[in-house]
């Protein structure tokens, strides 16, 4: 979907998406992620590891955030504390996508800051679901 700008957009309840931060340490988990995002039109942004996303977000204000939690250095529990503390990025949605996905990961997920977990592997319209449902 574009603006009258020719801008990419995704329309939520409350917010407009045009540019998302996806940070995963697999290659092909950030392919995975690009491939289920790639018809919404948005700017795809990718990091590697979580510092390389909390840089990205502090720079790119991205305006959603999906983030893996295992990753070598910073992970995104980590990642999502640090984003979730800092005024620059605070405001800014982060889902995790991640293998760890039992209740206890869940409760913990939110505890960080994050609004949802999908679990991996998905399917392309569970992570484009997740976006229409942020509020």
């Amino acid at each position: 979907m574009l603006n009258k700008a020719g801008e990419p957009i995704i329309k939520t309840t409350t917010m407009t998406i045009h540019k998302i931060l996806i940070c995963d340490d697999s290659q092909t988990d950030l392919a995975n992620l690009k491939n289920a995002l790639k018809d919404t039109q948005c700017i795809l942004l990718t990091a590697n590891d979580g510092a390389e996303a909390i840089q990205k977000a502090k720079s790119e204000k991205p305006d959603v955030i999906f983030l893996d939690i295992v990753m070598p250095g910073i992970d995104g529990y980590a990642a999502c504390r640090a984003l979730r503390d800092d005024p620059e990025t605070k405001a800014i949605p982060i889902i995790f996508v991640s293998s760890k996905h039992q209740k206890a990961d869940r409760v913990w997920a939110q505890m960080q800051g994050a609004k949802s977990l999908i679990a991996k592997p998905y399917e392309a319209v569970e992570i484009t679901a997740v976006l229409s449902s942020l509020n």
